[in-house]
């Protein structure tokens, strides 16, 4: 087991093409071992491996992703996978099978409770979508470490929003601290997907919230 991480041993950076496949992986076991949503559908590290690869292919959400190594190590410890608002960089989830689909399902009503007013241009919104932090670094603020490393670099290239699906208590405590807001939520126990309601056994984490943060230079 790696030892516990200390903060000051971390470097953040943006992601770069070879950093993929361990993305990946960590990704693939963070979301099916430990988030909500994947421990409900009972989604595999392979199943979620094989649909954010060719995410991470993709030179524009490298641009904007950023990776937590430990300096001592070289060890991959955290990924905060980031797009451009504006982009369509991966497949529809309801393309993807039925797992996925009742992902889209919850996460798609979210977008319906959003004015039509709010989308954005290209360059304009940055979309926060996958945080992963290896188990064993947990607990020693790599999460938020990323994230303000994600909205730091975004507004340095001209960002003025960032808008984040945050599924779980953990995440959501970390996008609060660093200042995002609530914008809408649709609570697991009461979201059905094809007259099923899938979620009702992970509704003490409420349900997934859309948040946002307006960015400035400062940030």
């Amino acid at each position: 087991m790696t030892p516990a991480t200390e903060t000051s041993l971390i470097h953040y950076r943006l992601s770069s093409e070879s950093d993929a496949e361990e993305l990946a992986l960590l990704l693939a076991d963070a979301f099916s071992a430990r988030e909500p949503i994947g421990q409900a559908i009972q989604m595999t590290a392979a199943e979620f491996g094989a649909f954010v690869r060719p995410q991470l292919r993709n030179a524009a959400v490298r641009d904007l992703t950023i990776v937590a190594r430990r300096s001592d190590t070289g060890e991959l410890v955290g990924a905060m996978l980031t797009e451009d608002g504006a982009s369509d960089t991966g497949p529809q989830l309801d393309t993807m099978g039925e797992k996925f689909a009742m992902v889209g399902s919850i996460l798609g009503r979210l977008g319906e409770m959003v004015p039509a007013g709010d989308a954005s241009a290209p360059g304009e919104t940055l979309h926060l979508f996958l945080l992963g932090v290896a188990e064993a670094a947990e607990g020693n603020g790599i999460g938020q470490g990323m994230v303000a490393a994600c909205i730091e670099n975004g507004a340095r290239k001209g960002y003025r929003r960032a808008v984040a699906e945050c599924t779980g208590r953990t995440s959501q405590h970390i996008f609060r601290k660093l200042g995002f807001v609530d914008r809408a939520t649709v609570p697991y126990a009461e979201h059905e997907f094809k007259g099923r309601r899938i979620f009702a056994g992970i509704a003490e984490h409420g349900g997934p919230i859309l948040m946002e943060k307006t960015l400035d230079a400062a940030n």
